[in-house]
Formats: structure tokens, C-alpha cells, sequence
């Protein structure tokens, strides 16, 4: 028994975390495209944040529900070897995301945080994704690419650029991983 509880395990630690739902990111992006239209009509900076951080808590509900669901379909544990590195991966650029909102918000310096978000969202997935399919990592290139390009961009663009991040890349990366790897 002890042999094969170390074959298990090691075949655990080897191999990639298939949990990420395609179907959980895509519903992910269609609640972030309604978020940008709502955070779009704010009156102010606050409620903006207060918009967007409500959908960001919303997301990870439904991430973690999905993710979930899909394993208990495969009969496999959520949180295997894989899945331990990928949510440890993850973590940190989020925790440092989360901070330097409250950091930025203070110093009012809040056209920052769309680009802030997805480049350390970006950074998240990219790490994350070094322990799942092939397919994530670059998913999470395309938040890195996009969240530089939102470090510079006019205010205006704000809400469009947030929309194209947590939105559309959300929904076309979630269909892709659906149709690969199975929901």
C-alpha cells in the first residue's frame, strides 16, 4: 500500500492541473463585460472601485465553484499536487494586486489600477499556468500584454481595456480550453 500511495502522489506532482472550467471562464468574462458597462455609468472613482471589486469577488466564486465542479465530474481532488501549485502560483500577484489598489486609491492615482490588475493578473495566470494545460500561460501573456498597454493608456480607455482583459480574453480563452480539454 505504501508503494502505491507513492506512485500516486508522484504521478500527482508530475502531471498538470486540468481543474480550470473553460465553461467557468467564459462565464467569468460575460459578468466582466457587464461590469465594465456598469462601472462605465460611475459617478465617481469610488463606486468605480466599488463596481469592479464586487465583480473581481463574484469571479473567484465562480471560479472556485467551477473548478470544483469539474473535478468532482473527474473524480479527482481539487486541491492534488498540481492544483496546490497553481493556486500558490496564483496568490501572490493577486494578494500584491489587491494592495497596491488600496496603495494607489490613496495616493489617487487610480488611472494605474486597470493596468496594475492585469498585468499582475497576467503574472498570476502565467505562473499558475506553468502547473495546467499548455494554453493558460499564454492566456495569461495576452493580460501581461494588455495590462502594459493599460499603464499607458488615456483614462478614457479605461473601461474598454478592462472589458477586452476580463471580458473577451476570459470568453475566448474559456471556449478554447472548453473544447480541448473538456469543459
Amino acid at each position: 500500500m505504501d508503494n502505491l500511495r507513492y506512485i500516486r502522489e508522484t504521478m500527482e506532482r508530475a502531471s498538470a492541473f486540468t481543474g480550470v472550467s473553460g465553461w467557468g471562464q467564459v462565464a467569468i468574462g460575460f459578468t466582466a463585460l457587464a461590469a465594465a458597462l456598469l462601472a462605465a455609468q460611475q459617478p465617481t472613482v469610488k463606486s468605480w472601485l466599488t463596481v469592479w471589486i464586487a465583480e473581481a469577488l463574484f469571479a473567484l466564486l465562480i471560479a472556485g465553484w467551477s473548478m470544483d465542479r469539474k473535478a468532482r465530474a473527474a473524480r479527482l481532488p481539487l486541491f492534488s499536487g498540481p492544483g496546490r501549485k497553481v493556486a500558490f502560483s496564483l496568490s501572490p500577484p493577486l494578494l500584491a494586486g489587491a494592495l497596491l489598489t488600496a496603495v494607489l486609491y490613496r495616493a489617487r492615482l487610480t488611472n494605474a489600477i486597470p493596468g496594475v490588475w492585469l498585468l499582475l493578473y497576467g503574472t498570476g495566470v502565467v505562473t499558475g499556468g506553468m502547473f495546467s494545460v499548455s494554453i493558460v500561460p499564454v492566456m495569461g501573456l495576452c493580460f501581461m500584454a494588455l495590462g502594459a498597454v493599460a499603464l499607458f493608456a488615456p483614462a478614457f480607455m479605461t473601461d474598454w481595456l478592462m472589458a477586452l482583459g476580463f471580458g473577451v480574453l476570459h470568453i475566448t480563452f474559456g471556449v478554447v480550453i472548453a473544447r480541448r480539454y473538456g469543459g
